[in-house]
């Protein structure tokens, strides 16, 4: 089984428009798999996002407005999302969403929260947030299949953090702050349900 470790990523990509690079933290982190290998590399938000108000069910994070800018996510090879769909090496904007109670998600995740990745010269305006088709359609940008490109992610409860470790047998989850909020993504693995 292949072992992970964080390194710093440093200060966000200076190919980012600055509109989206003032809003992110000053040093990301980055996923290194074996042999040296970049997984991602990932840039939270300085300050979390909130105005949200969810009281649904099976929702984490309910303080975080649906379709909300989280951060960056760059692949600097091909990678996969939380589905193993295959997403182009670039940079993606994550924006939080819900997955939907319709049957076609039960075992996905104990919660609904995830992000969508969507691709960086899609996402016009982080200081909005987007309604759900929009954002579905950028995510599908992202994917280039009929489903959006997604990233399973919750409150974290760990004490370490930063930190990156292995969940269950075969997911490894990046533990940070989306400003003061502590938050967990997956960054390798997928979803079985």
């Amino acid at each position: 089984m292949a072992q992970y470790k964080l390194e710093p990523a440093g200060p966000p990509p200076s190919d980012l428009p600055p509109a989206i690079a003032e809003t992110l933290q000053k040093d990301g982190s980055k996923v290194v798999g074996g042999g040296g290998k970049v997984v991602c590399e990932i840039w939270f938000r300085s300050e979390a996002p909130s105005g949200g108000s969810s009281t649904e069910e099976g929702v984490d994070i309910p303080t975080i407005p649906y379709g909300a800018f989280l951060g960056v996510l760059r692949f600097t090879e091909r990678g996969e999302d939380r589905r193993g769909q295959g997403v182009q090496p670039g940079l993606y904007t994550l924006r939080y969403s819900l997955h939907p109670v319709n049957g076609d998600h039960l075992g996905v995740a104990y919660q609904r929260d995830f992000v969508v990745l969507t691709p960086v010269a899609e996402d016009k305006d982080v200081t909005a947030a987007v309604e759900e088709e929009p954002l579905m359609n950028m995510g599908r940008k992202a994917s280039g299949t009929p489903h959006p490109a997604v990233m399973s992610i919750w409150r974290s409860r760990q004490d370490s953090i930063p930190s990156i470790q292995q969940d269950g047998d075969h997911d490894w989850v990046l533990h940070t702050k989306l400003g003061d909020l502590p938050l967990a993504i997956v960054v390798v693995g997928r979803a079985e349900g």
